[in-house]
C-alpha cells in the first residue's frame, strides 16, 4: 500500500482533517490564557494563580499523552484521535458552567487528560503515512492548524468576553469544537502503514527507555521544552503588561495581539520546507536566534516594537516548533506514536513549567524579569541545537 504524497486528493484530505484537529485541539488548551485578567477579578486570585488554568492542562496533558502515546500502538490512531477531540469539545460546553476557581480547574484537569489522544498520534500517523519527502510539508501544514487554532480561539474568546462574558465564550469555543471534530473524522483517511501490538506493559517501558537514552532525541526533548516554555510565558505575560500604563489597553483589544500567530502558520510549513531541503540542525538554529532577538526587542516601550518583537519570537518558534517535530519522527525507529508522545511531554511541560515560573518573575521584577528568564531558556535551547552536526 502506497503512501500518501503531496498533489493527491489523499494529501488535502489528510491535511484538512489534521487543521481541523489541531485547530480544534489548541483553541480549547489555550482558551483560558486570554481571559486570565478576567479570572484574577473574577475570582479575586493573583496573576501567577489564574495561570494554573492553563498549565494544569498543559502539564495533565503532558503526562497523559504518555499514556495515550503507548496505548495507540495497540489501539490504533483514528478512533483514539476522534474521541479525544469531541470528548474535549463536550467539556469545553461544560467548563463554561463552573461557578468557582477550583471546580474550573477540576474541567480543565480533565480536558488535559481527553486531549492528549490528538497531538502524539497525530505526529506519529504522518510520520507513518506521508511519503517521506512530503512529510517536512505534512507536519507544517498540521502545526499550522495549530497556531491557527491557538490563533482563532485567543481572538474568538477576547471578542465575545468583551461583547457578552467569558463562559459564553468558553462554550462557544467548544460547540465549534464539535464541528471541527465531526470534520475530522469524516475526512481522515484510516491507518494503512499501522501495525497493531499486544500490551506488554514491559516492552513498552523499556521502548520508552530506549527513546530517552537515545541522545538525539533526548536533546530534541529538552528544547523542546524549553522553546515552549519561552513561548507561552511571553504570551502569559504580555496581556498583564499590555493593560497596565503606560499602554491601558483594553482586554478586548489586548486578545488581538494572538493575531500574530498567522505568522506562524507561515514559518512553520516554510521552516520546515527548509529543513527539508538544506538540514534540520541549520534551520532550527536559525529559528532559536530569531527567538532571541524578538524577546530582547519587546524589552523596547514602543507599542510598535514590541509587537514586532512578539512577531519574530512567534516567527521562530513555530519554525522551530515544526523541525523539531518532523526530527524526532526522523530518529525514532520504533513506536514513533510513542517516541512523539515523550516529545511533547517535555513541550508541554515546558509550558506548565516556563507559564507557571514566569509568574514568579513578573510579580517581583516585570518585564524584565519575564524575559530574563526566556533568554535562559533560548540560550540553553541553542546550546543542546548545537551539539548537532548534521539532520
Amino acid at each position: 500500500m502506497g503512501y500518501i504524497e503531496k498533489g493527491t486528493k489523499e494529501f488535502l484530505d489528510t491535511n484538512v482533517a489534521l487543521f481541523a484537529g489541531g485547530f480544534n485541539t489548541f483553541a480549547i488548551l489555550y482558551s483560558t490564557q486570554p481571559i486570565l485578567p478576567y479570572l484574577t477579578k473574577e475570582f479575586g486570585i493573583s496573576p501567577t494563580m489564574a495561570s494554573l488554568s492553563l498549565s494544569v492542562t498543559t502539564i495533565t496533558l503532558a503526562v497523559s499523552m504518555l499514556v495515550m502515546g503507548s496505548l495507540s500502538e495497540v489501539w490504533g490512531r483514528k478512533s483514539i484521535m476522534t474521541f479525544s477531540i469531541t470528548a474535549a469539545s463536550i467539556l469545553a460546553i461544560v467548563t463554561s458552567f463552573t461557578q468557582g476557581f477550583a471546580s474550573l480547574l477540576v474541567i480543565r484537569v480533565l480536558q488535559g487528560i481527553v486531549l492528549a489522544g490528538l497531538p502524539a498520534i497525530a505526529m506519529a500517523y504522518i510520520s507513518e503515512e506521508v511519503e517521506k519527502t512530503s512529510l517536512g510539508m505534512a507536519m507544517g501544514l498540521y502545526i499550522s492548524g495549530n497556531s491557527i487554532g491557538g490563533m482563532g480561539g485567543r481572538i474568538i474568546i477576547g471578542f465575545l468576553t468583551d461583547a457578552f462574558h467569558w463562559r459564553i465564550a468558553l462554550g462557544s469555543i467548544g460547540a465549534i469544537g464539535i464541528a471541527a471534530s465531526l470534520l475530522f473524522w469524516l475526512k481522515l483517511p484510516p491507518s494503512r502503514h499501522f501495525k497493531a501490538r499486544e500490551f506488554e506493559i514491559g516492552k513498552l517501558l523499556n521502548s520508552m527507555e530506549s527513546h530517552l537514552k537515545n541522545p538525539g532525541l533526548l536533546r530534541l526533548y529538552c528544547i523542546g521544552f524549553l522553546l515552549m516554555g519561552s513561548f507561552v510565558s511571553l504570551y502569559n505575560y504580555i496581556g498583564f503588561q499590555l493593560i497596565d500604563p503606560p499602554y491601558s489597553l483594553d482586554p478586548a483589544l489586548v486578545s488581538f495581539i494572538f493575531v500574530i500567530y498567522i505568522v506562524g502558520t507561515f514559518s512553520s510549513t516554510w521552516m520546515g520546507r527548509l529543513a527539508d531541503n538544506h538540514g534540520h540542525h541549520k534551520v532550527l538554529r536559525s529559528a532559536i536566534l530569531l527567538m532571541f532577538a524578538g524577546a530582547a526587542t519587546t524589552l523596547h516601550m514602543h507599542l510598535v516594537l514590541k509587537v514586532f518583537g512578539i512577531a519574530l519570537l512567534t516567527f521562530g518558534f513555530f519554525g522551530g516548533h515544526s523541525i523539531v517535530s518532523s526530527w524526532v519522527g526522523r530518529l525514532a525507529s520504533h513506536d514513533r506514536a510513542q517516541a512523539s508522545s515523550l516529545y511533547l511531554f517535555f513541550y508541554y511541560a515546558g509550558s506548565s513549567v516556563g507559564g507557571t515560573s514566569a509568574g514568579v518573575f513578573w510579580t517581583n521584577y516585570g518585564w524584565g524579569g519575564v524575559i530574563s528568564m526566556i533568554t535562559c531558556f533560548l540560550i540553553s535551547a541553542l546550546f543542546l541545537s548545537t551539539r548537532f552536526s548534521s539532520g
